[in-house]
């Protein structure tokens, strides 16, 4: 019974969306569709908003009012665009991020949920079917790296501690499950790449972990389901315009750990 119970655990990926009230409308109308689904949890890999807004805070109160719909248990990730791109119409991207942090730094009830202790609560970690979750502050926009790299170098202190711990976790699992904003893979011709660090980290799970890592990210709006880097699977799941959500399950068959499906529009 309980090898058929861990088989069936179903969970749903969303990200970059909603960047407009038209798709914030559109949204309500998949998150009912979700409703029907016998989902574990959701997870939005983060940006709520467009790249030039809105900012506001009324903007983030009513996404969580929104997101306070779905049935079942919801974990929310920073992107770029609810922060660090806030500049662009005159707000600070520092502050915008503890305003996040005081609406979405909530609890979850999921089993074995943590947030990170101190000033970085939006880094979380979970366990479901034995596969552990790890959730991180690792956003588009290169990081944050050109414009705040003092900024850039104490979050990412904070998020390879989260990821080494949820690592070591893993290993005595059967799997991890490493989600974030941005698409590491993106690479800068001129400037410092602010990803550079993260790929070495996935590389190396990918190595102590083949076929058992799946990272999840946002960023680029575009789906996609490939290995990057010898042993380790990435899924990207859309992004505006498209309002679609992707299925993932828990299984233990031939075909590895996790199967994904894209949800139609």
């Amino acid at each position: 019974m309980q090898a058929k119970l861990l088989a069936a655990l179903a969970f749903a990926l969303l990200g970059d969306v909603p960047y407009s009230q038209r798709q914030a409308d559109q949204l309500d109308a998949v998150i009912d569709q979700m409703h029907a689904e016998e989902l574990a949890f959701v997870v939005h890999v983060g940006d709520i908003t467009s790249g030039t807004g809105p900012c506001g805070d009324e903007w983030l109160e009513e996404r969580k009012k929104q997101f306070a719909r779905f049935k079942a248990p919801f974990v929310l990730l920073p992107g770029d665009n609810e922060w660090t791109d806030c500049h662009r119409t005159g707000f600070d991207a520092v502050e915008r991020l503890a305003k996040w942090r005081s609406l979405f730094c909530f609890s979850v009830p999921v089993d074995f949920f943590e947030r990170q202790k101190g000033e970085y609560c939006e880094n979380v970690r979970w366990i479901a079917a034995n596969v552990v979750f790890v959730g991180l502050n690792v956003p588009g926009s290169n990081n944050n790296l050109g414009r705040d790299p003092a900024e850039h170098a104490a979050r990412m202190r904070a998020v390879f501690d989260w990821l080494d711990e949820a690592a070591a976790l893993a290993r005595n699992r059967d799997g991890l499950v490493v989600l974030m904003h941005a698409n590491p893979f993106l690479t800068r011709r001129l400037g410092t790449d602010g990803y550079a660090a993260v790929r070495e980290r996935l590389a190396k799970l990918g190595r102590e972990m083949p076929g058992k890592v799946l990272l999840v990210h946002g960023d680029t709006h575009r789906f996609r389901d490939d290995e990057p880097l010898p042993g380790l699977r990435r899924v990207e799941v859309h992004g505006s315009p498209e309002i679609r959500w992707t299925r993932a399950r828990i299984e233990r068959g031939a075909a590895g750990l996790f199967s994904v499906e894209p949800m139609p529009e």
